[in-house]
């Protein structure tokens, strides 16, 4: 007898199992977190709201979160359940826009996701880099100083032959100063536009007469200069696949466009103040 009792709560705990596993499976976005009056609220309604909070509050942890989400829903449905059956003219505009804007920002992502592949890259990388003219570098060393006295004063001493490093260590107010005045490489618009130009006019081992820029006097000896070198595909993916998806995006919006049938009410048909008109809606 005991042996067949034993079978059988053996027997119904095996046929419970299915049902546990089913109440206990992992959740999904249909799963449901709360009722209020009979409206049901899932998990992917928060899912939802947390992806459209800023990045500041995305931080906060996951349980303070819960919470803060679940009480928004709750509190947000009970105003509507309370409201008018009827959505009013603004709800209903404001809902069309919104699920316009991101039914559109959805097929958007899409298209640039669709755009990105190794050979579009590659595409990309050779149309910026391969055969364009990248520019010129510049090294060149300086004198930092207030006057332009002193500044003059040091382009005679540099172009009689004293050195330009121990120039700059012993006069130069600026932080290159101590390093023998070297600021190495640079290329176009890093540099003030006073401070450029005089570069641009001169020759491998030139000494510029005085330049004054918003520091001060410059005295400016170029080093050398190069044909800026492409970087590695690597270093530049980031860029290359945004400039891929930018590209695709625009492309489908061209196409898109010059397709669809489109009336427009320009903007000098219309008293384009009544934009702000919001009583136009009405309630």
């Amino acid at each position: 007898m005991m042996l067949k009792c034993l079978k059988s709560t053996v027997f119904a705990a095996l046929l419970a199992v299915p049902a546990y596993a089913e109440q206990h499976s992992a959740p999904t976005a249909d799963t449901v977190v709360a009722t209020i009056n009979g409206t049901e609220v899932t998990l992917g309604h928060m899912i939802m709201i947390r992806a459209s909070l800023p990045e500041q509050l995305k931080q906060l942890p996951d349980d303070v979160l819960w919470d803060g989400i679940l009480d928004q829903i709750i509190q947000q449905t009970v105003l509507v359940q309370s409201g008018p059956d009827t959505v009013s003219a603004r709800v209903a505009m404001a809902l069309d826009n919104e699920e316009r804007a991101l039914r559109a920002a959805e097929h958007a992502q899409s298209v640039m996701d669709g755009a990105i592949s190794e050979a579009a890259i590659a595409a990309a990388y050779a149309d910026s880099y391969e055969g364009a003219d990248r520019g010129v570098e510049f090294n060149a060393s300086h004198i930092l100083v207030e006057t332009e006295e002193e500044a003059a004063d040091l382009v005679t001493r540099a172009r009689d032959g004293e050195d330009f490093a121990e120039l700059a260590k012993a006069h130069s107010t600026g932080p290159s100063g101590p390093n023998g005045g070297n600021l190495g490489w640079f290329g176009e618009g890093m540099m003030v536009p006073e401070f450029e130009n005089a570069v641009k006019d001169m020759g491998k081992g030139d000494i510029s007469e005085p330049v004054q820029t918003q520091f001060g006097w410059h005295v400016i000896k170029l080093n050398d200069t190069r044909v800026q070198e492409a970087p590695e595909l690597e270093a530049v993916r980031g860029e290359l696949e945004e400039k891929v998806r930018n590209q695709a995006l625009e492309a489908e919006l061209d196409a898109l466009t010059d397709a669809a049938e489109v009336t427009r009410t320009e903007k000098e048909e219309i008293d384009t103040a009544i934009l702000k008109n919001l009583d136009l809606i009405g309630q």
